[in-house]
């Protein structure tokens, strides 16, 4: 089976696949052709996967001839149009929000992977793509934080006087939350927490940060790991506790989203007039709408003194490290969709392949998806 690895769109700096998985990829009998300066901007070149098995080809050669094609971001509709009956597409594209783009799927015979729909169980931890990016999402969240506030993260006892540290309030300890923590903590940070998930208090305050607490929540176990909606009069207290503790923070980092749902409102225009001058809300939820009522996707803009940086790629910022783990989620995943001989064999027993794939001969396989 020959596997496509294509460049990714000017944007994006990372590659789906870093030169040391062309040999795991070509011990599974696979033979790999990879788009030509596809992991150029991670700091890689042609020679490096050359020299361990993989051809340089075109991307048209990728599109129309490769059996198994993967990417970070999803080929465009073009290139859709151009891919033949039996082929597959191992990638991530939403397949909750895009469901007529599912169907297209399904009527062209192709079959589809996305990953962005791993389970989230114990077992698939390896192949969690999610959990990989908000790690760095997290990490790096705090450092723009930091880059962006007039004043200092740690005290600071100085002869000219005392410098008290910056507060910081994340809101949702989800991975990226709790790295969020861990980072502001490390750089000196008095940080706070608030997630609807009462199981997450143990770990925010382990990692040295204060819990915040809103009565009344739902917190369903079958939800994988992301918030749930919640009642209308939850609503209203979480958002009265969340304006309190924001109108005293430094730096408010937003990461609560819900699975094919706009991400839920967490910051209203009023709380942003309340803030104070100078402080820094960073949107990790742009790409979904966002958790500030004023987050627009990808932009930086100052209301009233308060920058609001809406940023749900920072994964690309980091572009060596995070196709590195990109790549090894991707490598554990496809060692459970290839036979021994190297044909794509797909087991809809395993919950893995059933949740990852969304479409194949001309069905939507894929229960979350027929049920949305």
């Amino acid at each position: 089976m020959i596997v496509g690895i294509l460049k990714e769109p000017e944007f994006e700096s990372r590659v789906s696949m870093l030169p040391e998985n062309v040999q795991v990829l070509k011990n599974l009998k696979l033979d790999i052709w990879i788009e030509a300066s596809a992991g150029a901007k991670a700091f890689y070149d042609d020679k490096a996967y050359v020299d361990l098995g993989a051809e340089t080809k075109t991307r048209k050669d990728i599109i129309t001839k490769a059996d198994l094609i993967i990417s970070i971001h999803l080929i465009d509709e073009k290139e859709i149009k151009q891919l033949k009956p039996k082929q597959a597409l191992l990638t991530s594209f939403s397949p909750l929000l895009h469901i007529d783009l599912v169907q297209q799927f399904v009527d062209s015979d192709i079959t589809t992977f996305s990953m962005d729909m791993v389970p989230r169980t114990t077992r698939a931890q390896s192949m969690d793509i999610l959990s990989s990016m908000a790690t760095i999402a997290g990490y790096k969240a705090v450092l723009e934080a930091a880059g962006n506030l007039p004043t200092f993260f740690p005290m600071f006892m100085t002869a000219a006087g005392t410098i008290r540290p910056a507060k910081v309030l994340i809101l949702g300890a989800g991975v990226a939350g709790l790295q969020a923590i861990a980072t502001a903590r490390k750089l000196g940070a008095v940080v706070e927490a608030f997630d609807v998930r009462a199981a997450v208090k143990e770990e925010v305050q382990s990692l040295g940060a204060k819990f915040i607490e809103v009565e009344g929540a739902k917190d369903e176990a079958t939800a994988g790991g992301y918030a749930v909606e919640q009642s209308e009069d939850y609503k209203r207290k979480q958002q009265e506790l969340i304006q309190q503790h924001a109108q005293k923070s430094n730096v408010v980092i937003t990461t609560a989203q819900i699975p094919g749902r706009k991400a839920p409102v967490l910051i209203t225009k009023d709380t942003v007039s309340k803030m104070i001058s100078g402080s820094v809300i960073i949107d990790l939820a742009a790409s979904t709408g966002g958790n500030c009522e004023l987050t627009q996707d990808n932009k930086t803009i100052d209301i009233n003194g308060v920058r609001i940086i809406g940023n749900s790629n920072y994964a690309s910022t980091i572009p060596s490290d995070a196709s590195k783990m990109y790549g090894n989620n991707l490598i554990n995943f496809i060692k459970l969709i290839v036979d021994t001989e190297g044909n794509l064999k797909l087991d809809f027993e395993d919950e893995i392949v059933q949740g990852t794939c969304i479409t194949h001969n001309k069905e939507i396989v894929n229960e979350r998806v027929n049920q949305n």
